[in-house]
């Protein structure tokens, strides 16, 4: 057994468990591949892929495990690099942080500045994504810092930290009748509703409240993206449910802000990253920058 045939087995789990591609992405022969797995089969003294004919097509039971075990090697080998870049002090590096539309925007613009201050040979890249998939992309290595409300807490392989606390409000052109009214989930219920997708920035408290109540939501528009919302709203097409965060006295001071606090429950956005993944310096400053900015927007 050695190291590479370790690396084979990696790079199959990332190509979909195809010979070619592995052996491109590796720089050999397909043949040298074949024969690197077969001696490690033989070694092991038992398969570690079903197949069909030549093609791998799944796993095998012990394939699987020693797959897990192979995860946490590579896993080992990053963090040895990241940890020696950053006992180096080594200031090239990358911040790669996955995040939401609405945190992009209204929570991360200070944190990423005194970042850049603080840091300026440090790349950062931004992925914007549906929280679930932000999960995936921690996993995959893509990202080292992920940002959101919804999801993260089913996930039992990361460190996850309490952000900020935050309510959704109501939206309406400043001439709208629902001004006038006794908010309510009731009379809301009679409104074409304007929000976010399901599984984006508290979309999830936003119907429980509704369906606690035995109130059918109307929603007539979803979008990822507050200001889309506010867009049409302006248009007459309905009453937005938006995070009270995306609403900005001075920019929107066409629209009237009402109060949901009392109505649907709170939402908290949260911080994770792996828990096996070391935090070079750098990362753990952007963490705690984004927790102050986060106490912040709670008081």
């Amino acid at each position: 057994m050695n190291l590479n045939q370790l690396e084979l087995l990696r790079v199959l789990h990332e190509t979909g468990l195809n010979l070619s591609k592995a052996a491109e992405k590796m720089h050999v022969v397909q043949s040298a591949v074949s024969r690197q797995l077969h001696l490690f089969e033989t070694e092991l003294g038992s398969p570690l892929f079903e197949r069909q004919g030549k093609k791998l097509v799944s796993l095998t039971v012990l394939g699987e495990r020693i797959m897990a075990e192979v995860d946490l090697i590579n896993q080992a080998k990053r963090n040895i690099q990241i940890m020696a870049d950053d006992y180096l002090e080594n200031r090239n590096g990358e911040l790669r942080i996955a995040t939401t539309h609405t945190q992009a925007k209204y929570l991360l613009p200070e944190p990423v500045r005194k970042f850049r201050s603080k840091f300026p040979g440090i790349k950062i890249y931004m992925v914007q994504s549906s929280p679930e998939n932000l999960i995936n992309l921690l996993h995959q290595q893509q990202a080292d810092v992920a940002v959101c409300t919804e999801k993260l807490d089913t996930d039992d392989k990361l460190i996850i930290s309490p952000c900020y606390k935050w309510h959704h409000i109501a939206v309406t052109p400043k001439d709208h009748p629902l001004i006038n009214e006794k908010l309510s989930l009731k009379v809301l219920a009679g409104q074409p509703i304007l929000t976010y997708n399901t599984g984006f920035t508290g979309r999830s408290a936003i119907e429980k409240a509704f369906t606690d109540a035995g109130l059918q939501l109307d929603v007539t528009l979803a979008a990822t993206d507050s200001d889309i919302i506010k867009t049409y709203v302006r248009l007459g097409m309905g009453v937005g449910i938006i995070a009270a965060t995306a609403y900005d006295p001075d920019i929107d001071a066409d629209l009237t802000a009402l109060d949901l606090g009392h109505l649907i429950s709170g939402s908290v956005t949260k911080i994770a990253y792996l828990k096996q993944h070391y935090i070079p310096s750098y990362c753990r400053y952007f963490i705690e920058e984004l927790l102050k900015a986060g106490e912040a927007i709670s008081l």
